[in-house]
């Protein structure tokens, strides 16, 4: 039995609790299926949050289900609908279809919305049964937010009848909100310029609440697809949901984007949040995870006072679909079967493209490893995007520039758990391998740097790593709150990165120490890099969208940029050199430090390729609490 918490006021005539359940980044995981794997998983899949989302439904007379955005992309499902299958005009959407049965009753649109183009999201929208809403998406900017002109309505009105503890219904309006990261048009450019500018969550939020509360808002809930992360507002932060939580008339913050959970002990410490009730500044917020990993719940106790509502007291919970341990991860609530049975020839289409043969591997392709030494796996995807791009640029003024490639491991364990890692096994590759490498739908590019711009590049990269000290032993190496999918290495040169010097960039890419570093012995062809060089560097939209904050002098050249995805060049390269013989070659390595080691987490499945880490000495300390294996590297 699934029990929210106690909350002060009990119900009373007049007195009523609302519950506010809450999905958020989805990324299209609708059943437990690993598609890469092509297995089934315990700790994803709506189909399973339907259970609790059913559950809750039955244990409280008052409830509305939102969804927070980063539901269209994300699973291999999400990328066959949008880059195989396709929608046309009146197709029902598999997640959509889902949200349906489930009976949302309205939703955000986050950033990853975006990524397949406009096109196919407002494809994806046009069968829902429930509104969307999103109020810093703009089709033209005015000159102040209440005068935008938006994508989607900017907030909704939920006119719904609630049972007070005497058990007499009232009226009540609840307005719902959409905001997301400003980002979207640095983040997707390739696809939105010229379509699509951004405002200011905070901005945009301050804006609108007197607006809504003129509509006849009661209550106003704020579908942020935002983290928490900095107190103080700045102008386009990404993660602002702390000072959203101090804007005077939002009674629910419902935040997503990071991936994370809150409430949970994550986020204590930090002032004016409160990680056990789940509040920031007084205002109660949930975070839920990742694939439908948890539902969060928000409990509001409202008195009639009259005419309106007021808010007694609320406090948040997320509430996980499986628990994880040492022994694996163990599922707490069986699937849906009405949710499956709506996606279930999506799903079975989505397998039968995934078990296409395109190649062979001759050696597994893993990225266990891959942020403590040369992975091959990534350096497979380096080398497809170099030599697609050595064909594009024959003939051009930069073909005679030395040409590098620039990618970053993507699945390497984190708030995501322990299976998710690539892992190939020798043999035959299917569809389902390639999209294991490269599970974004990321395009090509192409930017012109100097020595001096791939230093900063690599220096953000550096920020991976704690600093450690020399002759200490067993020092914890990876920083879990840097995103992994920052960390790029960059093909064509050889460097070391030694974690003993302070970081000059912190984890979220801001400048904090210009004179530190972490990256020496920086070469090319054996000769070390000239500062003032210039180089071509072949990357993927994301990466060089961010370009300006990868260089403190100038805003780096866009030299090539098309709208082919490197998923699509990665398959034509593993079909064209099969059978592929993936072998690392020299890159980058931390430095030595002898007489001193760390530990790091990985999946306990990497213990069998212990051996063929060369001159890296790891060793194996057993299992997490939470199913990682934890392991020794020695400097």
């Amino acid at each position: 039995m699934i029990e929210s918490p106690r909350l002060s006021g009990l119900p009373s005539a007049g007195v009523a609790q609302l519950r506010i359940l809450q999905t958020t980044d989805l990324h299209a995981q609708i059943v437990p299926y690993d598609y890469y794997a092509d297995r089934t998983v315990e700790g994803v899949g709506l189909a399973r949050t339907a259970a609790l989302v059913d559950a809750l439904r039955a244990g409280a007379d008052n409830t509305v289900l939102l969804d927070n955005g980063d539901w269209l992309q994300g699973s291999a499902l999400g990328d066959y609908m949008a880059y195989d299958r396709g929608l046309r005009d009146g197709d029902l959407h598999p997640i959509v279809a889902a949200m349906n049965a489930l009976q949302y009753d309205a939703a955000a649109i986050g950033n990853h919305e975006f990524n397949y183009g406009l096109p196919f999201l407002m494809a994806a929208l046009g069968r829902s049964n429930f509104p969307f809403v999103c109020a810093n998406a703009l089709v033209k900017k005015g000159p102040d937010a209440r005068r935008d002109t938006r994508l989607l309505p900017p907030y909704v009105m939920l006119d719904r009848k609630i049972r007070d503890g005497a058990g007499v219904y009232h009226a009540i309006r609840i307005g719902v909100l959409g905001l997301l990261p400003p980002q979207i048009v640095t983040w997707d450019a390739s696809v939105l310029r010229g379509a699509i500018q951004s405002r200011d969550m905070v901005e945009t939020a301050a804006a609108l609440i007197p607006e809504m509360k003129e509509a006849g808002a009661d209550i106003i809930v704020a579908l942020a697809h935002t983290g928490i992360a900095e107190a103080q507002h700045y102008d386009g932060m990404e993660n602002a949901a702390r000072p959203l939580a101090r804007l005077a008339g939002i009674d629910a913050l419902v935040t997503g984007h990071m991936h994370m959970l809150f409430p949970s002990p994550k986020f204590a410490g930090m002032v004016g949040v409160d990680a056990v009730r789940g509040t920031i500044d007084g205002t109660p917020a949930t975070m839920a995870g990742t694939g439908g990993s948890h539902l969060g719940v928000i409990d509001l106790t409202l008195q009639r006072e009259g005419g309106a509502w007021v808010v007694l007291d609320g406090q948040s919970q997320v509430l996980p679909i499986a628990k994880a341990d040492a022994a694996g991860v163990h599922p707490l609530v069986k699937s849906v079967p009405r949710i499956l049975n709506v996606v279930r020839n999506d799903h079975e289409a989505t397998l039968d493209y995934m078990r296409f043969a395109v190649g062979q591997t001759r050696a597994p392709l893993h990225s266990y490893f891959a942020l403590i030494k040369d992975c091959p796996s990534v350096q497979l995807i380096c080398e497809a995007q170099r030599r697609f791009m050595a064909t594009r640029l024959e003939g051009t003024e930069h073909a005679a520039l030395p040409l590098l490639s620039a990618a970053a491991p993507f699945k390497v364990g984190g708030w995501a758990g322990p299976n998710n890692y690539t892992n190939i096994a020798a043999g035959p590759m299917y569809q389902r391998s390639v999209a294991d490498m490269y599970c974004f739908p990321n395009t090509i590019c192409a930017v012109r740097v100097s020595g001096a711009d791939i230093v900063e590049w690599l220096e953000r990269s550096a920020a991976l790593f704690h600093r450690v000290e020399l002759g200490k032993h067993d020092q914890p190496l990876l920083n879990e709150s840097f995103p992994s999918y920052q960390f790029d290495i960059i093909l064509g040169l050889t460097y070391e990165i030694d974690p003993t010097q302070p970081a000059r960039y912190s984890t979220a890419a801001e400048l904090q120490d210009p004179k530190a570093q972490r990256i020496r012995n920086l070469r090319y062809n054996g000769d070390p890099v000239d500062m003032a060089a210039e180089f071509i560097v072949a990357t993927n939209n994301y990466r060089a969208s961010l370009n300006a904050a990868l260089s403190a002098q100038r805003v780096l050249q866009m030299v090539y940029e098309a709208p082919v995805t490197i998923r699509n060049i990665l398959l034509n390269e593993i079909a064209s050199a099969s059978p592929l013989d993936p072998k690392p070659v020299q890159n980058w390595r931390l430095a030595s430090m002898p007489d001193t080691s760390f530990v790091f987490e990985t999946s306990p499945e990497a213990v069998q390729f212990l051996r063929d880490l060369g001159d890296v000495s790891v060793e194996p300390l057993g299992i997490t609490e939470t199913g990682f294996g934890q392991y020794r590297l020695h400097g």
